[in-house]
């Protein structure tokens, strides 16, 4: 085709070209799994709600479909457009996390969400991102401008979004916003006081956490002390596994998956365990793997420190999400509802996600040193 022609000029031809086609190519990967295991974990999901029994998959498709042009929209930015339209996400987000607070519908005890028609949204999953964009930003500027006090606006817009998300209270997502926000410091080569002193901070942030929150105090006991309170959802995920074996008892073959709360979005990664096998699961975690690891190589082959550090957060959200998620359903972690990036059912995870995938793939268009991987 001419357009995707080396000699043409077009502005598409030239993202093409520029596009690292293997990144894309994996995270598409990852969507084709999320709708087959979407179609086979959501119908009993959907029939015990009473609903229709593809409900969930023909909402999944179309947000999927949404998110996939979004994506790919982002992905044309330039670094500088990135920060900007980055500012007005958190902007926007941090306007919705005010306004959840005060209007938001509560569900299962938590306040997270803006129902509008047809769409519930949940501003904390655009805030993670964007924050890490803004940070990434500020700390590029104080780069070249030593006076100039990143630290101390950084600080204020992490105080804000942490408090807002606490209130609602999430707190999975406010772990996630801590270890993406101490990434970008880190990368930032900080002085080691400054990262020592926000590492105490989060830390205590943390303990104060788990004796101000029951829920939270008692996923927390529930893991380290199994005997002490109900272990229903982590029993049935595990036997999930276990029923699955090596090669999984087959697609839409499950039976562990029917008692399983939420099975099409916070515990995806047990339905793909019983129906695919562990062979399925070693290349699913494999895939996850290979993209936070190119990713990560592309972003630290730029000479710019606002792509580096923008580019690394971001991943490090992405790699975060995943291993709670995978490690929730097999008892490595507390357990947490939280989605597994483009698999699991979940409109606002998916969208974000895909704004956030796609500002990698727009700030991986280009390299200009050794990475940290070696190319041989």
């Amino acid at each position: 085709m001419k357009l995707f022609s080396r000699t043409n000029q077009s502005f598409i031809a030239q993202w093409w070209w520029t596009l690292d086609k293997v990144l894309f190519g994996l995270i598409l990967t990852l969507m084709v799994f999320g709708i087959a295991l979407v179609a086979t974990a959501s119908p009993p999901v959907a029939v015990r709600i009473g609903l229709g029994e593809y409900h969930f998959l023909f909402r999944h498709v179309f947000i999927l479909l949404m998110s996939l042009s979004v994506m790919i929209g982002v992905s044309f930015l330039s670094a500088r457009q990135i920060w900007r339209f980055s500012f007005v996400v958190m902007v926007l987000s941090f306007m919705a996390l005010i306004y959840v607070l005060l209007f938001g519908a509560e569900i299962k005890g938590a306040q997270r969400w803006i129902h509008l028609p047809g769409f519930s949204l949940q501003p904390s999953e655009f805030a993670k991102s964007s924050f890490i964009v803004v940070v990434a930003w500020f700390l590029s500027i104080k780069k070249e401008q030593k006076d100039f006090p990143a630290i101390k606006i950084i600080s204020v817009l992490f105080g804000v979004l942490i408090s807002l998300i606490i209130l609602q209270p999430d707190i999975g997502t406010t772990f996630i916003v801590i270890t993406g926000f101490l990434t970008v410091i880190f990368l930032a080569g900080l002085p080691f006081r400054i990262i020592a002193l926000l590492l105490g901070a989060g830390i205590v942030l943390l303990i104060l956490i788990y004796f101000s929150f029951s829920h939270f105090q008692s996923r927390i006991d529930r893991f380290l002390s199994p005997e002490s309170g109900d272990t229903f959802q982590i029993e049935r995920s595990l036997d999930a596994f276990r029923q699955g074996g090596i090669w999984g008892t087959g697609p839409g073959q499950g039976n562990v998956k029917l008692g399983i709360p939420d099975s099409h979005s916070d515990f995806i990664f047990s339905v793909a365990g019983e129906e695919l096998g562990f062979l399925f699961i070693i290349l699913l975690v494999g895939l996850y793997g290979v993209i936070v690891i190119r990713g990560l190589n592309k972003v630290m082959d730029n000479k710019d420190v606002f792509v580096i550090l923008a580019g690394g957060g971001i991943l490090t959200i992405f790699g975060i999400q995943t291993i709670i998620h995978m490690g929730s359903a097999l008892s490595l972690l507390p357990t947490k509802g939280m989605t597994l990036p483009f698999i699991s059912y979940g409109g606002s995870s998916l969208l974000s996600m895909s704004v956030a995938m796609g500002m990698v793939l727009a700030l991986t268009r280009r390299s200009a040193r050794s990475g940290i991987i070696v190319k041989k």
